[in-house]
């Protein structure tokens, strides 16, 4: 069967990002979306940008591409994106899938759900920006987020990733809406994932905020998108098949 995929990234990344398995996805006979969010253009201006723009901006992309019988996918951060935007697509959705991403709490805003060392960094580094953003380090990209790949690859793709504006971290959200909801849930967890350590991890915390969710194991790091494709994208097609 068919799938329509629309595909969200995680924080500094953009729709480039799921090239490789967008590429996979479509060749396998599936239509493929991937809409980047509000702030998170190569040429946006990403000041004052906040969680709610962002879910928004995915609202009307699905809404103005006029898309039914979606699987929406979330990546990392793209979990608080799903969260927000699925009750208001809601008619228009088959599943949604969850990789290696945040299920919040509601009230529980990114940085709240991250260890304490990575909001520190966020703050410290969106106090230096100029604009209230947050700009990946490289040591913390080639270290916790894409481990599994050489360093001339590491140091290409970081140059692609844009600053991200603090407010997407910093929003408290309202789940009361998503937790109603009765659409089908999968979580897609990379087994080489250490970009959340020890029992902060995605796979001690996440799959069980969800209701009844097909968990489905992949190998790779947390940027498996750009190491992994062949294997995540066969993933995502598993997370449609129950």
């Amino acid at each position: 069967m068919s799938e329509t995929f629309v595909l969200v990234t995680g924080a500094w990344h953009g729709g480039w990002a799921w090239r490789p398995v967008a590429r996979e996805l479509r060749a396998a006979g599936h239509q493929v979306h991937t809409p980047t969010l509000a702030g998170l253009g190569a040429d946006d201006d990403p000041r004052g940008v906040t969680l709610t723009d962002c879910v928004d901006s995915l609202v009307a992309y699905v809404e103005g591409a006029g898309l039914d019988g979606i699987t929406l996918v979330g990546h990392s951060w793209g979990g608080y994106v799903l969260t927000g935007a699925a009750p208001k697509l809601a008619n228009r959705l088959r599943r949604l899938v969850f990789w290696s991403a945040f299920v919040p709490e509601d009230g529980e805003s990114l940085i709240e759900a991250c260890p304490p060392h990575y909001g520190e960094m966020f703050h410290a580094l969106a106090a230096a920006s100029g604009d209230d953003t947050v700009t990946l380090p490289l040591e913390v990209w080639q270290q916790a987020f894409m481990q599994d790949a050489g360093e001339e690859t590491q140091r290409m793709v970081h140059s692609l990733l844009v600053p991200q504006p603090l407010g997407t971290f910093t929003e408290k959200p309202d789940t009361s809406a998503f937790t109603a909801l009765d659409i089908p849930t999968s979580y897609v967890l990379s087994t080489e994932d250490v970009s959340l350590p020890g029992e902060w991890a995605w796979g001690n915390r996440f799959p069980q905020r969800l209701k009844n969710p097909l968990v489905i194991e992949v190998p790779g790091s947390h940027e498996g998108c750009f190491t992994r494709p062949v294997e995540l994208a066969d993933a995502f097609i598993r997370a449609c098949a129950a």
